[in-house]
C-alpha cells in the first residue's frame, strides 16, 4: 500500500463528502451576495483580532467579545449565513476527526 495513494484517495473522499459539498454550496451562495460576504468578513475579522489579542496578552477584551456576540446574533438570523456557518462547522468537525485519527496513529512518536 502506497501512503500517497491513500492520501489522494482520502482527498477525493473528502471532496465527495456531504459536509464538503454542503459547505462548498453555502460558500458559493455567500460569494454571490456581496452584502452577506461583507457581513461574514467583518464578523470573522473581528473574531480573529480578538483571538490574536487574547493569545498575545492572555486576556479577553470583553467589549470586543460583546461586539462579536451582537454581530453574530444579527447575522445568524439571515438564512444563507446560518446555513453557511452550519455547513462550515460540520466540515470543520469532519476535518478535525480525520486529523485526530491520523494524529492518534503517530502519537507515540510525538
Amino acid at each position: 500500500m502506497n501512503i500517497y495513494d491513500t492520501a489522494n484517495r482520502l482527498s477525493s473522499e473528502i471532496k465527495a463528502s456531504e459536509e464538503y459539498q454542503n459547505y462548498k454550496m453555502a460558500k458559493e451562495v455567500i460569494n454571490l451576495k456581496p452584502e452577506l460576504k461583507e457581513q461574514i468578513s467583518k464578523f470573522e475579522g473581528l473574531r480573529y483580532d480578538v483571538q490574536i489579542a487574547q493569545m498575545q496578552t492572555g486576556k479577553v477584551d470583553e467589549e470586543k467579545l460583546k461586539q462579536i456576540q451582537e454581530i453574530y446574533s444579527k447575522i445568524i438570523e439571515i438564512d444563507e449565513i446560518k446555513k453557511y456557518f452550519d455547513a462550515e462547522l460540520k466540515f470543520n468537525v469532519l476535518l478535525a476527526d480525520v486529523n485526530k485519527i491520523i494524529g492518534d496513529a503517530v502519537k507515540d512518536l510525538v
